[in-house]
């Protein structure tokens, strides 16, 4: 029998207190950790799979559909390829990833998470970057693989021109590269109004409002205004990446609409870095 004094680990009373050494090697937490949680939120909450389950539907169902209509009246597309049809669902479609770039930050306001994420990952830059980094390559992997799937059931259903290497590399990774831009867009306006509700509208404003409001520019003197709206608003420059344009005249064609978007979001994206860094939670 041995007494407390003789039992292991036992520190005589006024002894320095040894200095506790964890079993668990230390290191400093970088963007790689970040990047981790981040796909383990995302992928983990219900809002990612009804928005992208919905949307994946819709460029599916649409897409298709519309393939098999201009092909049931026996139509045939003159001097153009039949993946322009893909837009319609791509349209659609993108207002759910606009639905899930808000959710993925703004929601996380609403609930008090990002107290706790924040208190995790202290750097808000970084918290920011893994969210964008994450989204964006979830959104433009699923879109990509989703408008590449339907166009091939589209050529093959519809008559119509064969298409060149650069107009399937613009209806599928121009799409894919657009909507994803598109959804970080929608996820720098989350983070600069950190309320899902209002930055969902204002993001649903932004894509409808200039086709609405051009319709109603009747006047002489804002003709050039309703052409630019017409031009620029984001189904034109959808329309623009399968490389056709609007009535209105030559707005953005080719790869152009996808510059342009980089460029806008870039902006967002600095917005949302300085509200997230200069506002407490």
């Amino acid at each position: 029998m041995t007494t407390p004094y003789q039992q292991p680990g036992y520190q005589q009373p006024g002894a320095p207190v040894a200095a506790y050494a964890s079993p668990i090697p230390l290191r400093n937490a970088h963007l790689g950790d970040a990047l981790a949680s981040e796909w383990t939120k995302i992928r983990s909450v219900r809002s990612t799979m009804w928005t992208l389950g919905v949307m994946i539907a819709l460029m599916l169902s649409i897409g298709l559909g519309v393939a098999a209509l201009v092909a049931g009246q026996d139509v045939r597309m003159e001097g153009e390829p039949a993946l322009g049809l893909g837009f319609f669902g791509v349209l659609l479609g993108s207002i759910c990833v606009m639905t899930l770039g808000v959710l993925t930050i703004a929601s996380e306001y609403g609930t008090g998470m990002i107290r706790t994420t924040l208190t995790a990952c202290p750097s808000r830059g970084r918290v920011l970057a893994a969210k964008s980094i994450v989204f964006f390559l979830l959104v433009f992997t699923l879109t990509t693989v989703i408008a590449a799937l339907v166009a091939a059931f589209q050529t093959s259903m519809v008559d119509a021109a064969e298409a060149t290497t650069d107009q399937w590399l613009r209806a599928t990774v121009g799409v894919g590269l657009y909507v994803a831009t598109l959804g970080l867009l929608s996820l720098a306006v989350g983070a600069m109004i950190r309320h899902s509700a209002g930055a969902i509208t204002i993001m649903i404003g932004v894509m409808l409002l200039p086709l609405v409001a051009a319709m109603f520019m009747f006047s002489e003197s804002l003709e050039k205004v309703q052409k630019f709206l017409l031009e620029y608003a984001i189904p034109s420059q959808l329309i623009g990446i399968y490389g056709q344009t609007t009535e209105a005249g030559s707005g953005p064609i080719g790869w152009e609409p996808v510059w342009i978007i980089f460029g806008v979001t870039a902006v967002a994206m600095a917005g949302a870095f300085a509200s997230l860094s200069s506002r407490d939670v």
